[in-house]
């Protein structure tokens, strides 16, 4: 489901909904000295505010986990709690409040200290009326604001969230269609030689098993899998002489077979929504002692996904039959790998394959 982009007009609909239903004259007044506290809420209600008061911190802090308030006028210092004290907990119980501190001249420091707990504001006793109905108005606005721009940001971080999953489904589906296409190669590919049908679904398959033997996160499994489906593309640019040839290859041929990684990466490098996978189809002939190709790779060096899409390749192409040989079993297949651990591949990927065979959970993979 798609959104239209994120409208502030709306967003500040919304943040004077939400004041709406908040009563935003509310005022919460608290001091502790009672004449104080008649005298600045008889004040704010001749000028259209509803005013409640309370004589101490802990007495506003009840108050405000039963009502909402637009602002609160604060005394600093007060017994039990001081204001500094209050306005943290205040602001944990309605982030909107709007705070003004009330203080004495001496303790302008301490009120500098609430501004950068939280309040909006603070005046000197004793208060001139026309000041504190400033102050008041300017908190209010600020307030208004403050709750208009969070509106607008919700709905910001809403519409990137939704786009965000809306790009990464895109992205998965343009992979799909790319993996796809390439495979539509592939199978063309395939089909001219009968002893390579299946050959990359089977390898893809089973280094997914392999590289989730291993313990690798579900996304490294999927670009190994993707890797396996994509690894042969290549060969669509190699001889079919070469391909199909009823015998050993000569030193040449087989230099013009080890091309198909190279020519793989040339039809595949535009595609970067593929990730690793690209980087695993570089490395599905490298050699775990460094004897293998393109680039000679060796240990560490050579991704994960191809030290297993090595050991998962190596492994179909000995099972299966071919022009000049018949396909080895699954037993001396594990055993002739067993003799390369370390060489052709790293022993604990080898360790990996040799479980899942001997489980033999894969459909079209030969078993033990």
């Amino acid at each position: 489901m798609t959104r239209s982009p994120v409208d502030p007009v709306r967003a500040i609909e919304v943040a004077g909904a939400a004041m709406v239903e908040d009563s935003p004259r509310r005022i919460l007044v608290v001091d502790d000295e009672t004449t104080i506290r008649l005298a600045l809420s008889r004040f704010l209600r001749t000028r259209g505010f509803e005013v409640e008061a309370a004589e101490s911190g802990h007495a506003a802090l009840e108050v405000l986990e039963r009502q909402r308030f637009s602002l609160m006028l604060c005394d600093l210092r007060m017994p039990g709690m001081t204001g500094l004290e209050v306005v943290p907990q205040a602001l944990q119980r309605d982030g909107d409040l709007g705070i003004i501190m009330l203080t004495a001249v001496n303790d302008a420091g301490s009120a500098t200290e609430a501004l950068s707990k939280g309040a909006f504001d603070y005046l000197t006793k004793p208060v001139e009326l026309p000041d504190l109905q400033a102050a008041v108005e300017r908190a209010m606005q600020r307030r208004t604001r403050s709750m208009e721009q969070r509106a607008v940001d919700r709905l910001i971080r809403e519409e990137v969230a939704l786009r965000t999953v809306q790009l990464e489904r895109e992205k998965v589906a343009l992979r799909d269609l790319t993996v796809s296409i390439a495979e539509t190669l592939i199978n063309a590919m395939e089909a001219k030689d009968l002893y390579l049908r299946g050959h990359s679904q089977r390898v893809a398959e089973l280094g997914a098993a392999i590289a989730a033997e291993l313990g690798e996160a579900d996304a490294v499994v999927e670009l190994v899998h993707t890797a396996g489906r994509l690894h042969d593309v290549g060969k669509i640019g190699i001889r079919e002489s070469v391909l199909n040839k009823n015998g050993p290859l000569s030193a040449d041929e087989f230099a013009h077979v080890k091309d198909h990684v190279k020519i793989g990466l040339e039809i595949l490098q535009p595609l970067g929504h593929l990730g690793d996978a690209l980087l695993f189809i570089r490395d599905h002939h490298e050699h775990w002692n460094g004897g293998g190709y393109p680039y000679g790779r060796a240990g560490a060096d050579i991704t994960i996904g191809g030290r297993v899409l090595t050991a998962a390749d190596a492994f179909d192409a000995l099972t299966s039959k071919r022009a000049y040989r018949d396909p080895m079993t699954a037993a001396a297949t594990l055993d002739y790998m067993h003799s390369q651990a370390g060489k052709l591949v790293e022993p604990r990927v080898y360790e990996a394959l040799r479980r899942v065979i001997e489980r033999g959970e894969l459909a079209g993979i030969p078993r033990l």
